[in-house]
């Protein structure tokens, strides 16, 4: 049978099922297919808090979504496409989540009356007209599955739970996705498991097999390779991206990176890489606590290492008097904080960006703290390089703020030339470099560079350069312990002033309004630039004007935002908290910021945000904006 072949631009898959189904593992090998054929794509992974939810729960769907195009996009998708189900609940918790005339896959084999009442159906959906609006697509993946892997004598549970590769296999040929990546993953994979290995590869090509010959799917797509840059590429994750950043961030400073880290999700995974890096003269040490992670990464610090701590916002709660130390030391550090669903425990596999107070106030004192945010994935590398620049040129802690959508989503990423990173320069106090202050015989470890305000670095054992320091307050310059009110007042502004010296060496915003003319101004930080970005394409596509600036610093602002800010009517801020950044603009530059919130545990939704755009535009240009037009509304996933 000659099966019709259809052109796509983009499409938006879903993998859903229990979180025992693999769907984790079966979305990435589809990215990774998908990445090395040459589509642009972001996926967005969202899997249960809970080690092992009751199997056939709502609570216990796991899911994988993956966009892929053959152009630029941003974001990974309002809404699937295609959703492939391997239960009655990974059906129910994302059926919501369609358009009419998406397709569905499901595996009909779980959908006994058993599993239907543990979903919560009333009746089988795939027997009544209950799914009627979609293009359902019932498939025996078990059962086929089961059948195809028999020769290897496995137990039909174990034979089962290759079912995810029977359906990796069906949709790699639905979407023409090229197979040996796959089939040289599993080889490795199972190595030391003959049996398992050849199950998982005879399913994965069954499920192959099955699109390519059954009357049940009579068209497959073809979505083209995207016109990229050129260069060598691999897809990345935000906290994989994060870790060569670091690896990186010591190469170029010439300094060791110490981390001390306590595992927490989704930050654990930059302490499971690094460690891998013993060869880079990286140390990685799993503390007891989040309080002693940090503890070791200050002291590290102090003996003149790159010092970096991981966690999400719990542990940032936990380490706030350590950075507060770290402030009063004036020594480099990178805190990472992962952000993630709170408060408390909160939603520990969700993501949000509810931390930037917490991190631009959240210790006693005044206690400053510079804070760098990236934007994607593979930004999370160039902001992990900004953020050491900072630390180490002055002599400070700082917080680099991603999220759950970022440390687990994924992109292409172009591998940058080492020739082309900055190179970073710890400038270490010696006996030669920093003269003793006049008439004194004993090194002063708080003088200041004249133009950053940094205190010199000097590493124990210097000869000439012994010193104390510790948490209680400074004299001013010799750096022993002071009491005296003018002291403290001084010393208070010096640190705050320090921090404000950081904008000095920012670049100016790039600012994103193609005609210049708009009237509204977008402005966001971290990871809603996806979403931002496909909001204000879709507005553009319309017809409409607006403008948009994203935010790498946070702290201090760069020094032109104030009078970027002043050149629009409306400024828009969308943000996954309550309105954070929005109050910080509307104090620092009393701008009557609005803010667009939504706090779910997801990204943000470029539709949903469009529509907001526009009704601001409107507001600003006394028109009428009409954001509801089908190719305008296909183009906001683009």
């Amino acid at each position: 049978m000659t099966k019709q072949v259809k052109q796509l631009d983009r499409v938006i898959i879903r993998f859903a099922g229990d979180s025992g189904d693999g769907m984790q593992l079966t979305g990435d090998r589809f990215t990774q297919e998908s990445a090395v054929f040459g589509n642009d794509l972001v996926t967005l992974p969202n899997f249960p808090a809970e080690i092992r939810a009751p199997q056939g729960t709502l609570p216990g769907v796991s899911s994988f979504q993956v966009h892929f195009a053959d152009h630029d996009i941003l974001t990974a998708g309002d809404a699937p496409d295609v959703l492939v189900a391997m239960n009655p609940a990974a059906l129910r918790a994302n059926l919501g989540d369609l358009p009419k005339g998406a397709t569905i896959i499901v595996d009909s084999h779980d959908f006994t009356a058993r599993n239907l009442t543990k979903a919560g159906y009333t009746a089988n959906p795939l027997e009544d007209d209950s799914l009627a609006e979609f293009a359902l697509h019932t498939v025996d993946l078990t059962g086929m599955t089961v059948e195809a892997v028999k020769q290897f004598g496995l137990s039909r549970k174990d034979a089962a739970r290759a079912k995810n590769m029977f359906a990796l296999g069906l949709l790699s040929w639905m979407y023409g996705r090229p197979i040996e990546s796959t089939i040289a993953f599993l080889t490795k994979r199972f190595a030391k498991v003959a049996d398992i290995r050849d199950a998982n590869i005879t399913a994965f090509k069954a499920g192959w097999n099955f699109g390519e010959t059954t009357e049940t799917f009579v068209v497959s797509y073809e979505i083209k390779p995207a016109p990229m840059a050129a260069g060598t590429y691999r897809n990345i994750t935000g906290n994989l991206a994060l870790s060569y950043g670091l690896v990186a961030s010591s190469v170029q400073s010439g300094l060791p990176v110490f981390l001390g880290s306590y595992p927490i999700t989704p930050a654990s995974d930059i302490l499971h890489e690094l460690s891998k890096h013993k060869s880079f003269g990286v140390t990685t040490f799993q503390a007891e606590d989040e309080i002693a992670g940090i503890g070791a990464a200050i002291g590290a610090a102090f003996a003149g290492s790159l010092g970096v701590t991981t966690t999400s916002g719990p542990g940032i709660a936990l380490k706030s008097e350590a950075i507060g130390l770290a402030v009063m030391t004036e020594l480099p550090l990178l805190v990472i904080d992962v952000q993630r669903g709170g408060p408390s425990t909160g939603l520990p596999t969700k993501t949000e960006q509810a931390d930037l107070l917490q991190a631009m106030f959240g210790r006693n004192g005044e206690a400053p703290v510079p804070i760098v945010a990236p934007q994607s994935p593979g930004d999370c590398f160039d902001a992990v390089l900004e953020a050491t620049r900072i630390a180490v040129t002055y002599r400070t802690p700082v917080l680099l703020l991603s999220d759950g959508y970022l440390a687990n989503g994924s992109e292409p990423w172009k591998i940058p030339d080492i020739d082309d990173l900055p190179a970073i320069d710890p400038d270490f106090a010696t006996a030669a470099n920093h003269a003793l202050q006049d008439g004194e015989s004993d090194f002063w470890p708080y003088l200041r560079d004249e133009t950053t305000l940094a205190r010199p670095w000097a590493i124990p054992g210097t000869p000439g350069l012994e010193h104390r320091i510790g948490g209680l307050e400074k004299g001013d310059g010799h750096g022993n312990i002071s009491y005296d009110p003018a002291n403290h007042d001084f010393m208070v502004r010096t640190r705050q002033a320090k921090v404000d010296r950081i904008a000095d060496s920012l670049p100016p915003l790039e600012v994103d309004d193609p005609d210049g003319e708009a009237k509204v101004l977008v402005l966001g930080w971290g990871s809603t630039y996806g979403p931002i970005g496909a909001g204000c394409r879709r507005v553009r596509k319309a017809g409409y004007r607006v403008a948009q600036v994203h935010l790498r610093h946070l702290n201090p602002f760069p020094k032109d935002l104030g009078e970027i800010l002043s050149r629009y009517d409306k400024v828009l801020i969308p943000e996954m908290n309550l309105g954070q950044l929005s109050m910080l603009i509307r104090a620092r530059y009393l701008v009557d910021a609005v803010g667009y919130n939504h706090v779910r545990g997801l990204p943000l939704k470029a539709a949903d945000l469009a529509v907001a755009i526009g009704n601001l535009v409107a507001e600003a240009e006394g028109i009428d904006v009409d954001l509801t037009s089908t190719p305008v509304a296909e183009e906001a996933n683009k």
